[in-house]
């Protein structure tokens, strides 16, 4: 077994900047360590910084696309899948208008994520952008 090291980070799920340490074993995150000379956070984590590791290998995180056919999901590219996208938003967007979309944001994902979520909202010419914390 080899020996874990400690990468030390910032929690990604709002915007205050608590710190935390990243532990790695073996090229793998197996866990968390409080960085408690932090100043922001002095050591304390809110459950979703304590929990945040547990999304990253969980079984059930979606790894691949899936569009659904009939009653079923099946698995398509990347390349498939962002096309479709792109096709739809345009489409839906030439014939009712940019504020006929709509965008709702995550809580399981990270500030920077969000950003470029609503930024790719604001780009197709809408201000329809929710988060569903505030829901």
């Amino acid at each position: 077994m080899g020996s874990s090291s400690f990468i030390p980070s910032v929690c990604p799920y709002c915007g205050v900047g608590c710190g935390l340490f990243i532990e790695v074993k073996e090229g793998f995150a197996t866990g968390i360590k409080y960085m408690k000379d932090h100043p922001t956070c002095e050591g304390a984590l809110c459950p979703k910084g304590n929990s945040c590791l547990e999304l990253v290998y969980n079984p059930q995180r979606l790894q691949y696309p899936l569009k659904r056919v009939n009653d079923h999901f099946e698995r398509v590219s990347w390349d498939e899948a962002l096309k479709l996208i792109a096709d739809n938003l345009g489409r839906i967007r030439e014939q009712s208008g940019a504020d006929s979309l709509a965008f709702l944001a995550s809580a399981k994902a990270t500030n920077e994520d969000n950003y470029v979520f609503q930024k790719l909202a604001r780009m197709l010419g809408t201000n329809n952008v929710d988060h569903c914390a505030r829901l």
